[in-house]
């Protein structure tokens, strides 16, 4: 009975065994199914997404000796800002111009194991450094905050820090450039070279989307000034601070950065790189009040309502909610239209103060707030409460690397411009074929003009 028991046993066991791996050959030979996508571009196989829902457009915009009667030794710097009216007019704001760089360069060596130039990396920065573009620095960094230890004369383009040689390592020319969509420099660009003298640091340019004129705003950091001009550029119509004379009232600012607009027309300036405030102005540039308290200890500032280094704005004209970067706190700070705050979150990955994350500019479109991240060189999307949605960049020499991106701006079509202060390049993106809306920057609300 035992021995019959025993061999049953064995019997079941040998079947189930087979059974076994047969199934187990059956569920190794069937294709795994796909997991869920995060590709920018659903269905396509490999990549990496380095450029996004995007594809960069070589060749825009085209070199600074399309200029007739440009001296083709000279080209593109540091860009600051842009700004596209519409995909036939796109204004370039540049630090002057810088000596174009040779294609090549024998590399040498400069100090023990180091060697130059480093054939990864762009071979010059073009913002920071002491003879790259003018003005340089704003000055010395004493306990982390900017201080206004210099006060730049009336007739100076370049402040004590740069090192370098006017006509040799950069010269003040075409701050503002116009392009179309080709990268043509547009004739008009001539109507602002007149205004080269108004500019030592020209931080941002932008148009009040509810303007019907058009009319074309640029702050100035470095003479604390904010200038409002006709749309080609032929006149200036308004001034708003107190040239070259920095104060925190009504009529001064300290460094001023970025502009954004209510429906209504009434403006926010950031203000800015010492000063650390938000100023509302009614839509004819009176001032109406301000909020934002100096944060107590750069980078590690908790607080709501406090910040360190106002660097950027951008607004959800529904809402009416007003998302301000506090850039030196890695942070993302929320408010209503009089400062009331509301929420905020933080840019960086790990304790508060590590400096992971430096945001250089945020851009709002159709409920998602996008920043430009110059420690990871990312483009970065949130929605309005702050969740990460997605992210796409990097450094690099390719065409449409993000390596100091500092201005944003999306046409009518959905084209995407970048201004980068490091390459010293402006960028064109247009979306890649069959992409997911929701990587896109989506496309700004302009109410009182179409094109």
């Amino acid at each position: 009975m035992t021995k019959r028991v025993g061999i049953l046993t064995a019997f079941v066991f040998v079947f189930l065994a087979g059974f076994v791996v047969n199934r187990l050959s059956q569920v190794t030979a069937q294709p795994k199914q796909p997991a869920a996508p995060f590709a920018a571009v659903p269905g396509e196989k490999g990549g990496q997404d380095y450029l996004g829902a995007y594809e960069a457009v070589e060749g825009w915009p085209k070199s600074m000796s399309t200029i007739p009667g440009h001296d083709p030794k000279w080209g593109w710097s540091a860009v600051e800002s842009v700004y596209a009216q519409n995909p036939n007019k796109v204004f370039i704001l540049q630090r002057g111009e810088l000596p174009v760089l040779p294609e090549r360069m024998e590399q040498q060596g400069i100090a023990p194991s180091l060697s130059f130039p480093v054939g990864q990396h762009p071979w010059r920065n073009a913002s920071q450094g002491a003879n790259s573009a003018a003005p340089g620095g704003f000055g010395e960094m004493i306990n982390g905050e900017r201080l206004p230890r210099y006060v730049l004369p009336a007739d100076s383009v370049v402040y004590p820090t740069w090192k370098g040689k006017m006509g040799v390592d950069a010269r003040w020319e075409h701050c503002v450039v116009v392009v179309d969509a080709q990268g043509n420099i547009l004739p008009e660009t001539e109507n602002w070279k007149q205004w080269d003298k108004l500019f030592a640091y020209p931080h941002s340019v932008s148009i009040n989307p509810y303007d019907p004129e058009k009319h074309v705003w640029i702050v100035e950091a470095a003479r604390h000034m904010v200038y409002e001009f006709t749309n080609d550029g032929k006149q200036l119509v308004k001034q708003l601070g107190t040239p070259n004379d920095p104060g925190d009232d009504k009529t001064h600012f300290n460094r001023p950065t970025f502009l954004a607009w209510l429906p209504e027309g009434t403006m926010f300036l950031t203000d800015g790189y010492y000063n650390t405030r938000v100023v509302k102005f009614d839509k004819d540039g009176n001032y109406l009040m301000q909020w934002g308290q100096r944060g107590q200890v750069y980078g590690m500032e908790t607080r709501p309502g406090y910040l360190n280094i106002v660097h950027g704005i951008a607004i959800d004209p529904v809402s009416r909610r007003i998302y301000v970067n506090d850039r030196g706190n890695r942070r993302i700070q929320v408010f209503d239209e009089n400062g009331k705050f509301l929420d905020m979150w933080r840019t960086n990955t790990g304790e508060v103060g590590k400096a992971t994350s430096t945001i250089y500019t945020i851009y709002y479109s159709e409920g998602k707030v996008w920043a430009a991240d110059e420690r990871t060189h990312r483009i970065i999307g949130y929605d309005t409460n702050g969740y990460l949605q997605y992210a796409w960049g990097g450094e690099g020499l390719f065409q449409g690397s993000t390596d100091g991106i500092h201005g944003m701006s999306v046409d009518q079509e959905g084209n995407l411009y970048l201004g980068d202060l490091y390459q010293g390049r402006a960028n064109k993106y247009r979306p890649r074929k069959g992409a997911n809306p929701n990587y896109l920057l989506g496309k700004p609300i302009r109410v009182a003009w179409k094109e």
